[in-house]
């Protein structure tokens, strides 16, 4: 059965409770919330997802950036707490150079996470855009060797670009991402941080981002695979009651 997430900044908690409120009237389809670990903000994204845990019985996977893990450090999440599935990211650069990082790589956080807290799923990213795709298939390898049991994707904005994703990554569990584009500021983001080529036709509206989220949706359900939305810079509600569809 498709598994359909909502992806959270956890800004601070009250509005993190909103957000969680928001999700659950206006996209109760929503079985799963996923909760980015962002440098710029105060709250960890484990810490996010403790809070969740106690609003409500959705269950929420938080990001683990692996160059913020210390090596003399117990893993996050690794306690029995409540969180059973997480997602490992490698982690871009913190924008302030006296946050320390480490060494490491998703890969060697993953086979941490195996030794070390087994009863965690741990999921590795899948990123079509920054790199040669034959290098992105190969840190697949490494990843499902290491014990990854499924992939959350970067958004992706064109269907044939989801189509050939789907080829590559055929057998895995999948969580497909889609991120609505409503400006011009927010596509740049995206051309220049991950690299993101758009079609030429490529329509900024809000009723054609969330009829392409439609869309996406249709193809993972009719795959038998999964889904989360990042909406950023959007009217929450308007967005995620644009995508009901009938029951998953």
């Amino acid at each position: 059965m498709t598994r359909i997430s909502i992806e959270l900044v956890p800004r601070d908690a009250a509005s993190l409770r909103q957000d969680f409120e928001t999700v659950r009237r206006a996209l109760p389809q929503a079985g799963l919330i996923n909760i980015p670990d962002l440098t710029r903000m105060e709250m960890r994204s484990w810490e996010a997802a403790h809070l969740l845990n106690r609003e409500g019985d959705i269950p929420v996977i938080p990001h683990i950036r692996a160059i913020d893990v210390a090596p003399d450090a117990p893993l996050p999440c690794s306690e029995e707490s409540g969180i059973n599935e997480i997602l490992v990211v490698e982690g871009d650069p913190p924008a302030d150079p006296s946050r320390p990082t480490y060494p490491n790589n998703s890969v060697e956080i993953i086979q941490r996470y195996q030794r070390e807290a087994p009863h965690l799923k741990v999921y590795a990213a899948f990123d079509p855009y920054r790199r040669a795709p034959y290098q992105e298939l190969e840190a697949v390898r490494r990843k499902i060797d290491a014990g990854a049991v499924g992939f959350f994707t970067q958004p992706l904005f064109d269907l044939p670009m989801l189509e050939l994703c789907a080829r590559w990554l055929e057998g895995q569990s999948v969580f497909w991402g889609v991120s609505p584009v409503v400006s011009e500021r927010s596509r740049a983001y995206w051309e220049n941080v991950n690299h993101v080529v758009f079609a030429r036709d490529f329509d900024a509206s809000l009723s054609a981002n969330i009829a392409f989220a439609r869309k996406v949706l249709s193809f993972v359900m009719k795959e038998k695979s999964n889904i989360y939305f990042m909406p950023l810079r959007i009217n929450l509600a308007a967005y995620l009651s644009g995508l009901m569809m009938p029951a998953v």
